[in-house]
């Protein structure tokens, strides 16, 4: 159940996160031109830009004929998707093209519209009403069965370099095509550990299970190319220094995540189609001390891990472990045990407690690899183990410890041998 303390509500989000970001990191989000530099000057994958006019001049003299398929056109302060019509084709006769939904469009057309972007119609913010130009990214075809005709963005809601919320946007009839929940697409809660699927939400606050009109269930839909989101997701911000923003990317089929743009003022409904509270999310990473992108993406699915995401297996993924564990220990002669294990990221070297070692026949004079010294107890000695955590098995060196003899936990696993795997706090 969310708390209505955990619920993020709009005074709250702009009182206390929004300003958290300077007003030069905030000009990021207002023009979507002035992100594409911030972009490509970091080296950020983005849609090709084919020209950004200014003028009705500038209209009048772009080469039109050369954009053949897959273009889109947006104004560069516009918000919520207004004035962005996406094409998928050029007719035979180089004066008129397909846009995604179906409609025929002449050149007239489309100079007419870019004239009503560059009076204003569309746009939110300041006095210049440019229009981009771009690349429209293909929808992936993962993704393809659940979208209707327009491509379907991801929005990661990143604070102080962590990805704490994320959500799938499609496209639906009622929205044209484009993948945004102002106009009508559904918002499909992602779980931040593994990129599957949760719930969804259509009309911004109606939850729903299946992809309306079909019985396609719209939870456990696996996001292509997720850990790269994430990470592109949080570059971005740190790129503009951002420290409170939502990122909208593509997925290209080739060319994985592509950044469309970034929102100063994320929308507050991502809460209710992943059922959970980004004010409590927010609080729990802010005095956090993030030294990467990677390294932010490990707390995010570190913390913000759904139920059924330690169930999830993904090959070269990490796995997501609690502060208690239960190992298999193997010892001499096939001696097989479960125990707890304490995960102890204070502490470098796993350690077991001396009786449980004898139990499993590793104190023999042949077993002993060396004497380490230990604060209060002197010399202990080290001995080889083997042990299975989750679905993997470890041969490792610990220190067998007297005082673990009084502990509930007999063993404590330390960083030595927590590689590949990501703790999920208590």
């Amino acid at each position: 159940m969310v708390l209505a303390k955990d619920v993020l509500g709009m005074n709250a989000r702009n009182q206390l996160f929004v300003p958290l970001n300077s007003r030069k990191a905030r000009s990021f989000c207002v023009s979507k031109y002035a992100t594409k530099i911030l972009l490509q000057s970091n080296n950020i994958p983005s849609a090709e830009v084919y020209g950004v006019l200014a003028t009705t001049e500038d209209v009048e003299e772009f080469d039109w004929k050369n954009l053949e398929k897959d273009f889109v056109i947006k104004p560069t302060n516009g918000h919520a998707g207004k004035g962005v019509v996406a094409f998928r084709n050029q007719l035979a006769d180089k004066k008129h093209w397909t846009d995604v939904i179906g409609n025929t469009w002449s050149l007239e057309d489309v100079k007419l519209h870019c004239t009503d972007i560059l009076s204003g119609q569309y746009s939110t913010h300041g006095a210049n009403h440019n229009l981009i130009i771009e690349e429209r990214v293909p929808i992936h075809s993962k993704l393809l069965k659940y979208s209707y005709k327009g491509t379907p963005d991801i929005r990661v809601v990143v604070f102080n370099s962590v990805p704490v919320m994320a959500l799938l946007r499609l496209p639906t009839k009622e929205s044209g095509g484009r993948a945004n929940q102002s106009q009508g697409a559904l918002g499909v809660g992602v779980d931040i550990s593994t990129g599957i699927t949760t719930y969804a939400a259509a009309n911004k606050n109606q939850l729903i299970k299946y992809l309306p009109g079909t019985k396609m269930k719209l939870n456990g839909i696996r996001i292509p190319f997720w850990k790269e989101i994430l990470t592109t997701a949080v570059e971005s911000a740190r790129a503009a220094n951002l420290s409170f923003t939502g990122v909208d990317i593509f997925v290209h089929q080739e060319k994985g995540p592509m950044v469309v743009e970034l929102n100063a003022y994320p929308g507050l409904s991502i809460q209710v189609a992943n059922k959970a509270g980004l004010r409590r999310r927010l609080e729990r990473v802010q005095d956090l001390n993030v030294l990467s992108a990677e390294h932010g993406v490990r707390i995010a699915r570190a913390l913000f891990a759904e139920n059924f995401a330690s169930k999830i297996k993904e090959e070269g993924d990490l796995s997501i472990i609690d502060i208690e564990e239960t190992v298999t220990l193997f010892g001499d002669d096939k001696t097989q045990m479960e125990k707890k294990a304490l995960i102890n990221t204070g502490r470098f070297r796993s350690i077991i407690a001396s009786n449980l070692a004898k139990e499993l026949g590793l104190i023999d004079v042949d077993d002993l690899l060396w004497f380490q010294q230990i604060a209060g107890e002197g010399k202990r000695p080290v001995v080889e183990l083997k042990f299975k955590l989750k679905d993997k098995i470890i041969t490792t060196s610990v220190v067998v410890s007297k005082k673990l003899n009084r502990s509930s936990k007999k063993i404590e696993i330390g960083t030595k041998d927590l590689a590949g795997f990501v703790i999920r706090p208590s």
